[in-house]
């Protein structure tokens, strides 16, 4: 996730996508978070299995900055706020 200038990135690991970015919208999701405006969805994984997911979490924060940017532009170059996809996507399931 990222704020509206997407100057801060912010990496986090859920069982709920849908619910985590609306805590963080509502300013309920971390101080990080709330502190920094960070609201806008630029990029997300799916997996089955939650420690599958957290080992990704640690590689990508563990990255630089510059590799954060490459990740979240191969998947979404214009940097789009995907929270409304993922909530049409859910709503079609």
């Amino acid at each position: 996730m990222t704020n509206a200038g997407n100057t801060v990135l912010y990496v986090g690991v859920t069982n709920n996508l849908k619910r985590r970015v609306a805590e963080h919208r509502a300013k309920k999701g971390s101080v990080f978070t709330s502190k920094y405006n960070v609201t806008k969805l630029v990029f997300y994984e799916r997996f089955e299995q939650i420690y599958d997911a957290i080992g990704a979490e640690k590689k990508v924060k563990s990255g630089s900055r510059a590799k954060k940017v490459e990740i979240i532009e191969a998947m979404n170059p214009d940097w789009q706020d995907l929270y409304e996809l993922e909530i049409a996507a859910l709503r079609s399931q």
